[in-house]
């Protein structure tokens, strides 16, 4: 008998989305901001962004900022099948392709999204190498002139995927999550070659260094200045929006 690959993917990301739920909902979560207003679960969040964060992480935003006016970009690989199905349950959309890899289609879908939506973007994704920023969320934000905010995370020495790529990062039970996201970042409009690496270094620079210091903050287990309680919610309504949005549900997983 022929398998319905379709109806198993989409069976595999809903029991992905509610085991991510049960699984990272057991987790201690605390953030400190160097700018508050970049997270879209504030009413003073205004504008849409680019959130780019190492594939490793990705877990973290995951369950905590659905229904947050968010699409995702993924990769048209096919283990990225079920995690597209996994997204759409946890209260994202999401583009298919790559941002420098055949990406021409995938750019104008997030140039539409654009307008309406923030954008999240895994800048390492979907191969690697890994904590390399490739050029690609550079020159879109560039290109469409929204803010990159860089988003460093770490938990309290996860268990790792020792021969993945990335080497995905697996949060243990009960144990601490941290994030120390960026401000805002402004690249220039129009920029060359040499004007596209160097702040693609620069920002690369930045990303690691956040999440190391993320990484290094969730293993100590101190208190940060400016720490914040970090809850699961979507972003407030805004004028002219009512009731739940479709397919938001905040029931425990």
């Amino acid at each position: 008998m022929k398998l319905n690959l379709p109806i198993l993917n989409k069976l595999g990301g809903l029991l992905g989305a509610k085991a991510v739920g049960a699984w990272m909902g057991t987790l201690d979560y605390k953030a400190a901001y160097y700018d508050y207003t970049i997270d879209p679960i504030f009413p003073e969040c205004r504008g849409q962004k680019i959130y780019i964060f190492w594939h490793e992480y990705i877990l973290f935003p995951f369950y905590l900022r659905g229904h947050c006016n968010m699409a995702m970009l993924l990769s048209r690989h096919r283990d990225a099948e079920i995690l597209s199905y996994a997204a759409h349950h946890r209260g994202f959309e999401f583009v298919r392709g790559s941002t420098n890899r055949g990406g021409v289609t995938a750019l104008r879908e997030l140039l539409a999204k654009s307008k309406k939506m923030h954008l999240t973007i895994t800048p390492d994704g979907p191969r690697g190498p890994r904590r390399k920023l490739a050029p690609g969320a550079i020159y879109l934000a560039s290109k469409i002139g929204l803010p990159l905010v860089a988003m460093g995370y770490g938990y309290d020495r996860p268990w790792r995927v020792k021969k993945a790529w990335d080497q995905f990062a697996i949060p243990r039970p009960g144990t601490r999550a941290r994030a120390i996201p960026s401000g805002e970042i402004f690249i220039p409009p129009d920029l060359d070659r040499d004007g596209l690496e160097y702040f693609r270094q620069k920002v690369e620079k930045l990303l690691n260094r956040l999440t190391e210091e993320a990484e290094a903050w969730a293993e100590s287990g101190a208190r940060k200045l400016g720490q914040r309680n970090v809850e699961r919610r979507g972003a407030p309504l805004r004028k002219g929006e009512g009731g739940r949005r479709k397919g938001e549900d905040f029931v425990a997983g």
